[in-house]
């Protein structure tokens, strides 16, 4: 007779066995033939869990594991097979046959190798960790987009999406010794409660996390609504650490982090924080609030956003494109064989010219957003090439409230370029790190390739870029590529990030620490007391003297374990001051305000002001039908 927990164990092993088989029916639903294999599997796995067996593991058996790694390596090639030949007729009697011959010899070689596995392996096998492993696999074989999210990662996927989650409303950072809390969010339990910059995270609910990633200490401290968390802090200038029992709330999570007059007249806008659900309705916020201030133009930052919803995407580009105009359209092999165009729907789009900041992780629907821009030659894009993620995922949700993204189609601009960067050297590290001949060229960081703007509107030549795709002739007759991205109308490059800046800015975060808790003999001045909610620093805010810089070099000296000497902070002293300002005014005013230092000091921002005045004849020629270039 067996026991409870042999009996639970094979009920899990069924229920990851219609998972794993839901799994082949999304993959493969338009593929019939191999859903009946498919079926034909399952009923084996159950047989094979029917019978008695005296050696059941803890979670996940061996015998399922087995079954299901061959499920998953039939899908893997039958998704190939069977897709090929369907593009030319209907799988036949026959091919079937051979279909099923395939899978039998794909079972019992994999049988073979996973049981010489079992039987010689030196350490213990966690099958429910190879099993998640198995769907992914499946899933990499596919494209580097389709995924497979286990419960806590759905969780947050979708948390993500409703720009909201539950926690207590911290931004926290990974520093050499530890997690500290960078701001408290205005208005969460957090900020409510006194936690500040600078606090050292030690325990969460009386574990110690002292070691733990940013990651593990976010994933402990957010939870349901209405339950409590325990954090000990460790605070300059306290007795000894501080313990906080905060009950866990709603916490926003917008995706347009700063929205403020960067200049007169000049607003920025930054839409960084993906595309979701209010994301529009942010924009349309910040773009009515910056109007409000005498915003007579805009740069719209879209560095570092990865993406995600289609619609929040065409919503977003309708701000800034005629009612009607094409966005995007869609087209894929099974889901989408007709073509689908999504138009602008924008009523009253806004006017002012306008600039858009892109970067190598701009991604997916920011993509979209900046392709529409560009086709139309309704503002000019500037920054790095980006990421060039141009395939539809669609989600779905699975039992166990687990999910996956799985690819259905590819995004295509107005004027009909590919997104989508080239990934059939199926290396995922050369696919995200992306090394291209241009890489190699010399260019000063933070310089831009002017050869587009050598004149008023001269900005129909051809873009350079690697010719992955077809030339394709846009709006005021500008040539661009597809296949590789949105390559940039004025190329900048973010300045690097040597090892010395690395350390100095590492100091900096430490030294301002001790600083803003008034423990800095001769600069009790900069002791912050209560963070300043919504103000913009003003450059009489917390100065950065030369007193303060001396201080610094002081700072860096007792503690020789940051390796920054004072030559370091000599050669790179404007570099120096910018960070130290950047980390007081994020204690005294939270890390909004300190992001703005930041920006108001960035190469490409810079630039995107210069161009401003060419975006906006560039619009205006095209509007007006009037191009000269």
């Amino acid at each position: 007779m067996r026991d409870r927990s042999s009996s639970t164990t094979q009920e899990q092993d069924r229920s990851c066995t219609c998972l794993l088989l839901l799994l082949l029916s999304l993959i493969l639903h338009p593929f019939r033939p191999t859903i009946s294999l498919c079926y034909i599997l399952a009923m084996e796995v159950a047989r094979k869990l029917d019978s008695p067996t005296n050696e059941y593991e803890p979670g996940i058996s061996r015998k399922f594991i087995v079954t299901a790694a061959v499920i998953v390596l039939i899908a893997a090639v039958f998704g190939g097979t069977v897709g090929s030949a369907r593009r030319f007729s209907r799988l036949t009697s026959s091919g079937t046959a051979i279909a099923f011959r395939e899978a039998d010899e794909i079972e019992k070689d994999y049988n073979e190798a996973v049981s010489t596995i079992t039987s010689n392996y030196s350490g213990d096998i966690d099958y429910e960790k190879a099993t998640q492993a198995a769907i992914q696999g499946m899933l990499s074989t596919l494209d580097p987009h389709s995924s497979y999210f286990s419960y806590s990662e759905f969780k947050k996927l979708k948390e993500d999406q409703d720009s909201r989650f539950y926690g207590i409303g911290v931004t926290i950072v990974q520093h050499r010794d530890g997690v500290y809390i960078q701001s408290a969010v205005e208005g969460t339990p957090a900020a409510k409660l006194g936690l500040r910059y600078g606090d050292r995270i030690l325990e969460v609910d009386g574990k110690d996390a002292r070691d733990w990633s940013s990651e593990q200490v976010s994933k402990n401290v957010r939870g349901g609504k209405g339950e409590a968390v325990t954090l000990k802090v460790e605070r300059p200038g306290a007795e000894g650490p501080m313990d906080f029992t905060i009950v866990r709330d709603s916490v926003p999570l917008p995706t347009i982090r700063n929205a403020y007059m960067i200049r007169p007249g000049t607003g920025y806008i930054g839409l960084t924080g993906g595309f979701q659900r209010s994301s529009d309705e942010e924009l349309r916020e910040a773009i009515k609030k910056l109007g409000a201030q005498g915003m007579r133009q805009l740069i719209l930052d879209l560095r570092g956003n990865p993406g995600g919803l289609l619609d929040q995407a065409i919503d977003v580009a309708s701000e800034f494109l005629p009612r009607g105009q094409v966005v995007v359209s869609v087209k894929g092999r099974t889901e989408y064989t007709e073509p689908i165009v999504y138009k602008s729907n924008g009523a009253e789009p806004a006017t002012v010219p306008l600039v858009v900041l892109i970067n190598r992780n701009t991604a997916s629907a920011s993509e979209i957003v900046a392709g529409a821009i560009q086709d139309h030659g309704r503002g000019l894009i500037v920054g790095e090439t980006s990421f060039g993620k141009g395939l539809v995922q669609r989600i779905f949700q699975l039992p166990f409230n687990t999910g996956l993204t799985l690819t259905t189609a590819r995004y295509y601009t107005p004027y009909g370029r590919s997104l989508q960067r080239d990934y059939s050297s199926g290396s995922l590290y050369d696919y995200y790190t992306r090394h291209e001949p241009t890489e190699t060229e010399a260019q000063p960081p933070g310089s831009s390739n002017n050869r587009n703007l050598e004149s008023p509107l001269a900005l129909a030549s051809p873009t350079p870029h690697p010719h992955t795709g077809p030339a394709v002739k846009t709006a005021a007759g500008r040539v661009f590529y597809g296949g590789g991205g949105i390559t940039p109308d004025i190329e900048v490059r973010e300045p690097a990030n040597t090892p010395a800046r690395l350390r100095i800015a590492e100091a900096a975060f430490h030294f301002t620490r001790q600083l803003a808790a008034g423990q800095l003999p001769g600069l009790e001045s900069y002791r912050v007391e209560k963070v300043q909610y919504g103000k913009n620093p003003k450059p009489t805010d917390f100065p950065i003297s030369d007193r303060l810089v001396e201080a610094f070099r002081e700072f860096v000296h007792n503690h020789s374990d940051f390796q920054v000497s004072s030559a370091h902070i000599e050669e790179e002293l404007e570099f120096t001051k910018l960070r130290l300002r950047q980390e007081i005014i994020t204690a005294a005013f939270s890390n909004d305000a300190g992001a703005r230092v930041l920006l108001e000091n960035d190469a490409q921002i810079l630039r995107a002001l210069d161009a401003l005045p060419d975006a906006k004849r560039l619009a205006e020629s095209v509007k007006s039908g009037t191009w000269q270039g």
